[in-house]
């Protein structure tokens, strides 16, 4: 198979029917898949990939079996790296956008493996604690494309350390199944005590009763289920675990016995985050953040849906504030859009950090990823691939670029009219891209056009400002008319705050520097100014993102 081919397959439904054997690390699917020829050509041949422990059993279409070769990827999409392909023969060509459902029978182990770490050098350590997928008698947790591909796909093969070949793939299986339906009937052997949590698809689902009990010849079985829903941007993923169970207010934490003591933090950090939540994203009785403590203390946390998962330790609940803030935050606020999910869940974070350790601080913790996505930008619009956030795949953008816009939003807007339009926002009435700008619009009584226009439908880079010459005019009742060059050398316009300081005194005026451009900016300062300051690191750019100018050692013109 080519992968423009593999490009060409795109999953419109999933139907998962998984039987799990966690004594024998195994479980067995029969899986009924829709998909699309979303290519320009007809398709001859159809590839379906699983991880590599995994085998294909049977392929069927309307009730015959297919023939199909079983061969093996080297892939790092999943945490063994490597996938069984399986090519099938089609009686027929699936033609440009037509659609096929196929029955899939297989099975195997999934065990815990941190093999594509490994390979590239990872510490086993560190490996393992962040491939931590598996299937186990105490914990069952597979998360899917990226880390363990448990139900069929059709990928472009990346290797880890080929540039950022892997994370792209994960986005664009993600942005091109996010419109797929997906149903999970799960039933589970147990030998002991039945698991008392599940959480299928970031969602935390009712365990139904016992089918069974276990005695010394058969295992008990319980079973759960997902009904139909739209997968939105994020990987089919399914955790099964016994843990005791703490609610407080809108949060739910399950730990192990051995640190149970240690979710008292999260519940804590529930009670400090929540007033904020809710002062920006409005009331709702039903939302809750689901936490869920993972086997191993080193094991790198992971969010599905409204559903962290993190190990838990014996620390204090403001260490743990920001991520249950950014936890919160899902639980609240829904979208269709990725950016809009990441972006507010990045928001409310950083607006945590805000009003616990400072603004100076907030900025530090956004300008930590400034570098990273300067490096992806194109440096002018059609030069270098970019991404609108409307399409993004790349969570710089849909996570990083997505919290900077919201942030801007709320110097543009004010506080109150964003926290308004979060609160008023409807997912299902957001069906045109123009949904979020326009309620913005209406609460701040602002035209937002331009900025959506450079920030969000299209991907025009960054800006790139620099403070020119200054010029003073004359003196007039103990106040002087100064008149600032300021050059925006990118493509993308910025609205950033300048403040001028006197002595003691900060004069502070937001100025809006159109893309491509130098402007002159004039404004009345009382006393001697010492020094400007342009943009304080809320506007990313394509380098530093807060420029002073020292009048004092460099005097004004």
């Amino acid at each position: 198979m080519t992968d423009a081919e593999r490009s060409a397959v795109i999953f419109t439904a999933y139907d998962l029917d998984v039987h799990l054997a966690p004594s024998r690390q195994s479980l067995e699917v029969h899986a009924r898949v829709t998909v699309r020829n979303g290519g320009a050509a007809p398709l001859k041949e159809l590839p379906l990939q699983i991880s590599s422990t995994l085998y294909f059993e049977m392929l069927g279409a309307n009730g015959k079996r297919l023939a199909f070769v079983q061969t093996t990827l080297n892939s790092d999409v999943d945490h063994s790296g490597q996938l069984h392909e399986a090519v099938i023969s089609l009686p027929e060509p699936l033609a440009p956008s037509a659609s096929l459902t196929l029955d899939v029978d297989y099975g195997g182990q999934i065990p815990l493996t941190a093999k594509r770490l490994l390979a590239i050098g990872t510490p086993g350590v560190p490996a393992e604690a962040s491939d931590w997928d598996r299937i186990s008698d105490e914990f069952t947790g597979l998360r899917g494309f990226g880390n363990v591909v448990w139900y069929p796909v059709s990928s472009v093969p990346a290797a880890l350390g080929d540039g950022d070949k892997v994370f792209a793939e994960i986005g664009r299986q993600k942005l091109r199944s996010a419109d797929a339906t997906i149903t999970i009937h799960l039933t589970d052997e147990f030998f002991n005590e039945p698991p008392d949590v599940a959480i299928l698809d970031g969602h935390l689902i009712q365990l139904d009763k016992p089918r069974a009990m276990p005695n010394a010849s058969f295992p008990g079985v319980i079973t759960a289920s997902l009904p139909t829903e739209r997968l939105g941007f994020q990987a089919p993923s399914f955790f099964l675990a016994q843990r005791i169970a703490t609610q407080g207010g809108h949060i739910r934490v399950y730990a192990r016995n051995a640190s149970q003591g240690d979710a008292q933090a999260y519940l804590t950090a529930a009670t400090m985050a929540l007033p904020l939540v809710q002062q920006w994203l409005g009331q709702r009785s039903d939302a809750a953040l689901t936490v869920l403590d993972l086997p191993e203390p080193d094991d790198a946390p992971a969010e599905t849906g409204s559903v962290l998962l993190t190990a838990f330790t014996a620390t204090a609940p403001e260490n743990v504030a920001p991520a249950v803030a950014h936890g919160l935050a899902h639980a609240y606020f829904h979208s269709p859009r990725e950016w809009l999910n990441e972006g507010v869940a990045g928001l409310i974070s950083a607006l945590w950090i805000e009003s616990t350790q400072g603004r100076t601080a907030a900025m530090e913790r956004l300008n930590a990823e400034r570098p990273a996505l300067a490096l992806v930008e194109p440096g002018t619009p059609g030069q270098g691939a970019g991404e609108s956030l409307l399409q993004a795949s790349d969570a710089i953008y849909y996570r990083t670029k997505a919290t900077y816009v919201l942030w801007m939003l709320r110097d543009l807007a004010g506080d109150k009219p964003l926290q308004q339009t979060l609160a008023l926002y409807d997912p299902a009435q957001d069906t045109t891209p123009e949904y979020f700008e326009h309620l913005l619009e209406q609460q701040c009584g602002k035209n937002l056009q331009w900025f959506f226009d450079d920030w969000v439908y299209n991907d025009k880079g960054l800006p790139d400002l620099s403070i020119g010459g200054v010029y003073p005019g004359a003196e007039a009742h103990e106040q002087t008319l100064l008149a600032i060059d300021i050059t925006n050398a990118g493509y993308a316009a910025a609205d950033v705050p300048l403040v001028i300081h006197s002595g003691e005194a900060a004069l502070t005026r937001r100025v809006q520097a159109p893309a491509h451009t130098k402007i002159t900016y004039r404004v009345l300062v009382t006393g001697d100014p010492t020094e400007i300051d342009l943009n304080d690191g809320s506007v990313p750019e394509v380098q530093a993102s807060v420029h002073e100018k020292d009048l004092v050692t460099a005097p004004v013109h």
